[in-house]
């Protein structure tokens, strides 16, 4: 078993991911993923821990399934699911959405945003989330899931009203 597994980060992220309702499959995966050692699924986020590069991506992925309908939720990974998903927007709300979750769990915010990551853009997306420039927040509020009231344990963050699109 790869050590990347037994981080106090990533138990962390297992943890809440299995609280908000977001299944984690460990597996083999094949080297052709999107993300190295990550895959997503109707059944959920796969992990291969052994060819996991960038822990933080977790959230990332997970963020992808709580954005998409429930209805969409069940053809992630299948023929059916449209081609465009995820879209531009979802891609835009998913980030904010794995900002706002790595806050929630006190992770620093390059631990998600890591420099080989995002198009090379992680720098600027740390630099506008920490400046409260929330790019995605109507989106997220559209979806249901934060409002641009604060949260109560950050009084600069928006409020996550749930963790999971209906």
């Amino acid at each position: 078993m790869s050590t990347t597994k037994e981080t106090k980060e990533v138990t962390k992220i297992l943890d809440f991911l299995n609280n908000i309702g977001i299944n984690v499959i460990e597996k083999q995966l094949q080297n052709d993923t999107f993300l190295p050692g990550l895959a997503l699924s109707a059944e959920g986020i796969e992990i291969d821990f052994d060819k996991l590069l960038y822990p933080g991506d977790i959230l990332h992925e997970a963020g992808h399934i709580a954005v998409t309908t429930k209805e969409q939720r069940n053809l992630i990974g299948t023929n059916e699911m449209p081609e465009e998903w995820p879209t531009q927007g979802d891609e835009i709300a998913t980030m904010l959405w794995s900002f706002l979750a790595s806050e929630h769990l006190n992770l620093p915010i390059d631990f998600v945003f890591h420099p080989n990551g995002y198009k090379n853009q992680s720098e600027w997306l740390i630099e506008n989330y920490s400046k409260g420039n929330y790019i995605g927040l109507p989106l997220l509020e559209w979806m249901g899931l934060a409002s641009k009231e604060t949260s109560d344990t950050n009084n600069s963050l928006p409020k996550m009203v749930k963790w999971l699109r209906d």
